[in-house]
């Protein structure tokens, strides 16, 4: 792949991760809605729990879902030959831990940088949604 292809190609796939990780946050924040007015009667610990325990199965989900987003395009590329490696080296490059251990060619050190990115980003807007939960969460039960 060239430096141009690299860049274009990364870029599509960091903009359709953060495309699936709004739209999925989007709709975390519609079900935490619902379910805090249905739960608005409920003992302290479940009011604030519930909200909390939702967004965090959201993150993990949208961060899985992202790492297997990356791991097909490693074997659907031919990059990497099997679906354990291209997890392992999805997930290692997503969470930017980069062991070193599988290193992809030069002609794709550019395009494999776009899933740390990914991650970096991902890490960073999930932090984020979930500070927001808990801010709004500990505010509505009066804890702050």
């Amino acid at each position: 792949m060239t430096l141009s292809e690299q860049i274009i190609w990364g870029s599509v796939y960091l903009g359709i991760c953060f495309l699936i990780e709004i739209a999925l946050l989007t709709w975390c924040m519609q079900i935490i809605r619902v379910m805090s007015i249905k739960l608005e009667k409920s003992k302290r610990f479940v009011t604030i729990a519930s909200p909390l325990c939702i967004a965090l199965i959201f993150i993990v989900m949208i961060h899985t879902f992202q790492v297997w987003l990356w791991a097909i395009v490693w074997v659907f590329g031919d990059v990497l030959a099997d679906w354990n490696s291209a997890l392992y080296f999805s997930l290692v490059t997503f969470t930017t831990l980069g062991y070193g251990d599988i290193v992809l060619g030069e002609g794709l050190r550019i395009f494999g940088a776009f899933a740390s990115v990914t991650g970096l980003l991902a890490f960073g807007l999930s932090t984020a949604f979930l500070v927001a939960v808990m801010s709004r969460v500990l505010q509505e039960e009066s804890i702050l």
